[in-house]
């Protein structure tokens, strides 16, 4: 008998999720919490996580986390432990995005974007897998970019990083699923969120080209980390799951 509910369900389960005060890390936190998991809610920016964390009450913590940082992500997941008793789900979220061409790019913004994006998705998944294997496995998804797919012009230092997290995730799929623990790859495309410019009626038209016509949403990535993290997934892992309204696979498109 099919039972969607407790497939779906996360009771029981304690998730961190890296890059959760604004935009889709916010959406994580708050479906994860909705689908009745407990969240940690890590960030740098402080005033909007712990704002987020206050809006979903008594199964969120937030705790200020710059993800460069070795010592402060073995704070975060001992923020999830302490708090929650475990730690089951681990959502790599956290990203800074820059466009600059190749050869203007300098050397110090194309390292801070891979620190952020790629070295601090390593330090996570090190810290966290002691935490996942106590609990007796768990699931890990990282967020990447469809920049991370395809050659973007403009993009070298961002969506170089982005390649770089979808063959981290494929070794550590390889690496830890004899220990329990799932690894996946969610791929955006353009989502409406801060990180892009401001979506307005003018704006927005930019994307009618796309086989579905507009932008994503935010909750439209939440739910597929939902999927990736609860049950329902329970034979997943080394997958990666486009979220780009079709853009990855229309050769049509202008470049």
């Amino acid at each position: 008998m099919w039972n969607i509910r407790d497939r779906m369900s996360m009771e029981g389960r304690v998730a961190l999720v890296t890059g959760g005060a604004r935009g889709q890390g916010a959406a994580h936190a708050r479906l994860l919490v909705a689908a009745d998991a407990r969240v940690v809610i890590s960030d740098v920016l402080e005033e909007e996580g712990r704002h987020v964390a206050g809006e979903l009450g008594s199964s969120a913590r937030f705790v200020r986390h710059d993800v460069t940082s070795e010592a402060e992500w073995s704070n975060a997941v001992k923020v999830a432990v302490d708090e929650f008793g475990c730690l089951d789900v681990l959502v790599n979220n956290a990203g800074i995005h820059r466009s600059a061409s190749l050869l203007d790019e300098s050397p110090d913004q194309f390292t801070r974007l891979w620190n952020v994006n790629l070295f601090g998705a390593f330090l996570g998944i090190q810290a966290s897998v002691p935490a996942l294997r106590e609990a007796g496995g768990g699931t890990i998804v990282n967020i990447a970019s469809t920049a991370g797919a395809g050659a973007i012009r403009g993009h070298a230092g961002y969506g170089s990083s982005k390649w770089g997290l979808r063959g981290l995730s494929a070794v550590a799929a390889v690496e830890l699923g004899p220990f329990g623990i799932r690894v996946n790859t969610i791929i955006p495309g353009a989502i409406n969120t801060a990180m892009m410019s401001p979506l307005t009626p003018e704006t927005a038209g930019r994307f009618g080209s796309l086989p579905l016509g507009r932008c994503g949403e935010p909750d439209e990535v939440a739910w597929a980390v939902l999927y990736l993290a609860s049950d329902a997934s329970s034979y997943v892992t080394g997958a990666e799951l486009f979220i780009d309204g079709g853009a990855s696979i229309d050769r049509t498109r202008p470049t």
